[in-house]
């Protein structure tokens, strides 16, 4: 439709809140790391490039990176070839996620959640307004999970629906919640009860609803599937708070 579109990846780097410090840094390439928005042996950009993106100075990046490798989480190399690289996790990330949760107050949980469901439930009705035959096509490719964790399914849809919608400040305000709770809600030490319908389903009939131009029941299927993600996340946040 002649809309500029950063990539999803790209999404990741957007600027942060000029009074933020290295930890915030830390966290945005963290999640991204976790969710695969940054894959593994994935060059960083240059400290001065990272600095620029965010919004940070260079000695606010460089802390960070620190952090990062301390954690395991980026390489660095040196010479010829060199910077920094995404060394993505293995699955051992269930208790550094719990702690974070538990820490999380539930007030804070609800409203966070329900900021979010307003702006991914906007970002499906717009998709399903402003979509072309080729938006279809990428947002069909998220449906597949083609060896990805749930979580990783989760937040690549959610992007690509945000993206669709052709609307610059959805597409941050998605990044900046995949910064704030994305990690916790699609999060894979939140269980899928069998009770609940399949999340790829649902993703389904989202997609099934853009395809055809119903933005409202778009909206209404993302706002939904948003809300038993946060029922879900509240559920086990509460067995964290009081066993």
């Amino acid at each position: 439709m002649g809309t500029d579109r950063t990539s999803t990846s790209s999404r990741v780097f957007t600027p942060l809140d000029p009074h933020s410090r290295a930890e915030t840094v830390v966290r945005r390439l963290t999640d991204a790391i976790t969710f695969g928005l940054l894959t593994d042996d994935e060059q960083l950009p240059s400290e001065a490039d990272l600095a620029a993106q965010f919004g940070v100075s260079r000695v606010t990046v460089r802390e960070a990176l620190v952090a990062l490798r301390q954690q395991n989480l980026v390489e660095t190399r040196r010479g010829r070839g060199g910077g920094s690289f995404v060394r993505a996790p293995a699955t051992g990330t269930a208790s550094p996620l719990r702690s974070r949760l538990a820490a999380t107050s539930l007030p804070q949980l609800r409203d966070t959640a329900d900021h979010y469901a307003a702006i991914a439930g906007t970002a499906a009705r717009l998709a399903a307004q402003r979509a072309d035959a080729d938006d279809l096509v990428r947002i069909g490719e998220e449906l597949h999970p083609r060896g990805r964790p749930l979580h990783r399914v989760e937040r690549a849809f959610h992007l690509e629906v945000a993206a669709v919608a052709q609307s610059a400040r959805l597409a941050h305000e998605e990044v900046a919640f995949a910064a704030e709770l994305g990690t916790l809600l699609w999060a894979p030490i939140v269980p899928v009860s069998s009770k609940d319908p399949d999340p790829i389903t649902e993703h389904q009939r989202i997609a099934a609803a853009i395809g055809a131009g119903d933005g409202d029941l778009a909206r209404q299927l993302t706002e939904e599937h948003v809300a038993r993600a946060v029922e879900r996340l509240i559920d086990l946040h509460l067995t964290l708070v009081d066993p």
